[in-house]
């Protein structure tokens, strides 16, 4: 899996290299996985602005100005948090282009409307376009946190 995440970067970065296109990262569930993921990419400086790890919701809060009534509303992980989490995400970078994760990555932290591996994923352009799924993914933590980086890398493809 590993080498497969590399390759979706690889290829992302040629793309954004050659737009002269920069991109953030607002990441929860998947501890910086996705920005790891970027960086370990060659020359991924020309088009990977930062980064955001903002697993708490007073990270959540302090980092990228989320508000609490919103995540007391609809939860940390739901669409609402991550829609806000990649808006701020390019607020607070100089990036054309963010995406946000929020999740359950387990093995628990999970609820019947929220099961384990229940994952948002949203993308932001600065133009104000923005896009969120929902996700259902399976396996260990390990596996549903890589499944979300390859839907995180993936999707900028099809938002950019």
């Amino acid at each position: 899996m590993e080498s497969e995440l590399f390759k979706l970067a690889e290829q992302l970065g040629r793309l954004l290299k050659a737009s002269g296109k920069t991109i953030a990262t607002a990441e929860s569930c998947t501890g910086g996985w996705i920005a790891q993921t970027i960086t370990d990419v060659p020359g991924s400086s020309a088009w990977f602005d930062r980064g955001f790890v903002t697993y708490s919701n007073a990270a959540k809060v302090q980092m990228l100005g989320i508000s609490v009534q919103l995540l007391e509303d609809y939860g940390a992980v739901s669409a609402e948090a991550a829609t806000e989490m990649a808006a701020a995400a390019l607020t607070h970078s100089n990036a054309d282009i963010a995406v946000a994760v929020t999740g359950i990555a387990g093995p628990d932290g999970g609820t019947q409307e929220k099961p384990v591996g229940t994952v948002f994923i949203a993308w932001a352009h600065k133009s104000g376009a923005a896009t969120v799924v929902k996700k259902q993914f399976s396996g260990n933590r390990r596996q549903i946190r890589a499944q979300t980086v390859k839907s995180a890398i993936e999707g900028m493809w099809l938002f950019y």
